[in-house]
């Protein structure tokens, strides 16, 4: 019976060692500039999230529900209306039929949503060992932990994984993921782009401007919601003082005549 106990013990203390060896750690915290109640996008930082997703993560991931004129609207990175018709046009965007019946490319223009990398999943997946690769559109508000899980994930790639850890081929260890590994290549290196401000490109930059920019993405209206949502606070606030004058005015009526 002993025996018996004690096999079982040390089957289970094995059992979650080698399990917690794959738990995802906590995200990093970040002070994010659209955290709380009176939070805004760094304009700055939008923009040079942007050239980070162009340069470095649109090779790979597609953005489908942005169009390029949102780039330039109010509450987001707000390029200009000429570097906005600048970005679209960088890009060949297939159209048509033609009058001959034939599909042509063009450059692009603001109405256009973003251009994919693929031109369906398939070559996506042939490309890429058989995974493929999320739209980032939404993608902060579909994994949990959000923005902070996405920079984590982004800073959590080390290239000395546990000793008990077997990392298979193409597959790459990330302390943040979910059995601490991810099938993408580490995406970011110090100076990967040169940014157009001058801001130096580190991994921690860079993670923290792309990551800002997915949210934006994610939540293009955050800064109205956040104005419209403070401004009904205030008329709640002011209505319901109102209502209690009103009332106590009623009542000391009502006992007057009593």
């Amino acid at each position: 019976m002993g025996r018996t106990f004690f096999a079982i013990f040390f089957s289970i203390l094995i059992s979650t060692k080698l399990f917690a060896a794959g738990d995802a750690a906590k995200p990093i915290q970040v002070d994010w500039s659209f955290n709380g109640f009176f939070g805004k996008f760094d304009r700055a930082q939008l923009q040079r999230g942007f050239q980070v997703y162009k340069e470095v993560c649109a090779s790979c991931h597609s953005m489908k529900y942005l169009s390029y004129r949102n780039l330039g609207e109010k509450g987001g990175p707000e390029f200009s209306d000429e570097e906005v018709k600048a970005i679209a046009a960088s890009y060949q965007i297939k159209d048509g039929p033609n009058e001959q019946g034939e599909m042509f490319e063009r450059a692009g223009l603001p109405k256009d949503k973003f251009k994919s990398p693929y031109p369906n999943e398939k070559a996506a997946r042939s490309v890429n060992g058989g995974a493929y690769p999320p739209d980032m559109s939404v993608l902060v508000k579909a994994r949990a932990g959000g923005s902070n899980y996405i920079y984590s994930v982004l800073m959590g790639y080390d290239e000395n994984p546990p000793p008990e850890m077997k990392i298979e081929e193409g597959v790459y260890y990330n302390k943040y993921m979910a059995g601490n590994k991810i099938r993408m290549s580490k995406p970011l290196n110090d100076g990967s782009v040169e940014y157009s401000d001058g801001t130096q490109a580190t991994v921690s930059q860079m993670s923290k401007d792309v990551t800002a920019f997915l949210t934006w993405a994610a939540e293009p209206h955050l800064e109205t919601r956040k104005r419209i949502g403070f401004k009904t606070i205030i008329y709640l606030l002011i209505f319901s003082v109102l209502v209690f004058l009103s009332m106590k005015r009623i009542w000391s009526r009502v006992e007057t005549k009593m």
